[in-house]
């Protein structure tokens, strides 16, 4: 079992998102499972492949050209796929994890999000799409979203696609099909 994690690359961030980071790094490895991400190892995507090595899973980061010296590739990955671009990041993503979660992050965190959501929906995959959200970060995006489903903007079965967790445990076994 492979779990990717989506996060922020941001190295301005509270010293509680690195620690949330690392510890689902160490929970994803607890269970058995290894991480995908996103191949830096700056941030809280450094932090989760540092908890998940921790505890002995293996590490494969997908990360593009234009990206290697912003995010720095992370040389301690069991496996680093280096693509050339975005896009190809996520469907590289998509095709080697079993399930998908998302942690506290920017646009980028949010467009991966995203896209993985609308790929279930579509049934392009079956694959656990997770939120671990323990600050309440993402409260104000799952109101939103809540919203447009009452206005019939998102179909009231596309919601229930995603698990919004607020702990770490329950995320990753939301992450179990």
């Amino acid at each position: 079992m492979r779990i990717a994690v989506y996060c922020s690359a941001s190295t301005s961030i509270d010293q509680k998102y690195l620690d949330l980071a690392f510890d689902v790094g160490v929970a994803i490895a607890s269970s058995g499972a290894d991480l995908v991400w996103g191949g830096g190892q700056v941030s809280m995507m450094g932090a989760a492949a540092r908890g998940a090595r921790e505890r002995g899973a293996k590490t494969f980061g997908v990360i593009p050209e234009k990206l290697l010296t912003i995010e720095f590739a992370d040389p301690e990955a069991t496996e680093m796929f280096t693509v050339s671009n975005m896009r190809t990041r996520k469907a590289k993503i998509e095709e080697i994890s079993d399930a998908f979660i998302m942690l506290p992050g920017g646009i980028g965190t949010l467009e991966e999000f995203f896209e993985i959501w609308v790929g279930r929906k579509l049934g392009y995959h079956a694959k656990p799409v997770v939120v671990c959200d323990p600050f309440g970060t993402y409260e104000m995006l799952q109101s939103s979203l809540d919203y447009l489903s009452q206005e019939e903007l998102i179909g009231a079965t596309s919601n229930d696609l995603v698990a919004w967790c607020r702990d770490i445990p329950s995320a990753i076994r939301a992450c179990t099909p």
